[in-house]
């Protein structure tokens, strides 16, 4: 929730808050104040955040790293489901091992890849419909020092095997078209705010669950997808209730960055 404030609100004002708006902003988000100062913590110390000391006060300053971390979100949350380059049939294989010691660098492997499209279909196996995530499968694989070891393969399906049947056991389609029909029903059917406040929360809360989803959709291309597919809707929705609810949101978070100020 801190990186949603971070990337929807702090970031486009220029990258810098006190923690007072932070802390009256999480708490108008049901989070209470000891859980938001722990939040600014880990987040500085992934290097996202740098703080500054005025006196009493801290001010945040989102560091250059956290801005093209957040920037990366941006470009992929707002994109998502929008846009699709043409496919050529062809699928991406990447076979990369992590130590069964190094449990949390499987972790983040296992994260970044499902953040950049991809499944696993065996152990150390990764499977993408989109060949051109090759280089950023490359530039994740570097970032934890797994590339020596790992291969890539771009190719077709060859003549035997059921490749539809394997998409479905490589993403759960039909718990994901629940989740997309749940986030329409909660944010396009059920949230009507009326307040500048209430449109902060709801706008929040819309950005921080459509975040969630290039994690769990790979993007497939449109010809592999089922009849029922209703996360262009889920798009659609995500973008008409973020234009309607910005202005407003915008107001209430401006009101209190003047007020620590």
């Amino acid at each position: 929730m801190l990186l949603t404030l971070l990337g929807e609100f702090v970031r486009p004002l220029g990258g810098t808050v006190w923690t007072a708006t932070l802390i009256e902003a999480m708490a108008a988000l049901d989070v209470e104040t000891k859980t938001t100062r722990q939040a600014l913590s880990r987040t500085s110390k992934s290097g996202t955040l740098e703080k500054e000391r005025h006196g009493r006060r801290t001010r945040w300053s989102i560091t250059p790293a956290g801005n093209l971390f957040l920037e990366q979100g941006y470009d992929r949350i707002y994109h998502f489901g929008i846009r699709q380059e043409p496919w050529d049939n062809t699928w991406l294989i990447v076979i990369a091992s992590v130590p069964e010691a190094d449990r949390h660098l499987r972790y983040r492997m296992r994260t970044r890849l499902a953040w950049a499209g991809f499944a696993p279909i065996g152990p150390g196996i990764w499977l993408s419909p989109w060949s051109s995530h090759e280089a950023e499968a490359l530039e994740t694989l570097e970032g934890l020092g797994l590339a020596e070891s790992a291969i890539s393969f771009v190719g077709r399906p060859g003549a035997f095997g059921n490749v539809e049947e394997r998409i479905h056991e490589a993403w759960d389609l039909s718990r994901l078209e629940a989740r997309y029909a749940d986030f329409i029903t909660n944010f396009a059917t059920n949230a009507k705010p009326s307040s500048d406040l209430e449109a902060f929360v709801w706008l929040t809360r819309l950005v921080h669950s459509w975040r969630q989803f290039p994690i769990y959709d790979p993007g497939l291309p449109h010809v592999l997808l089922p009849r029922t597919w209703n996360g262009s809707d889920a798009a659609k929705a995500f973008h008409a209730s973020h234009q309607l609810w910005s202005p407003a949101a915008g107001r209430w978070w401006n009101s209190l960055v003047k007020m620590a100020e």
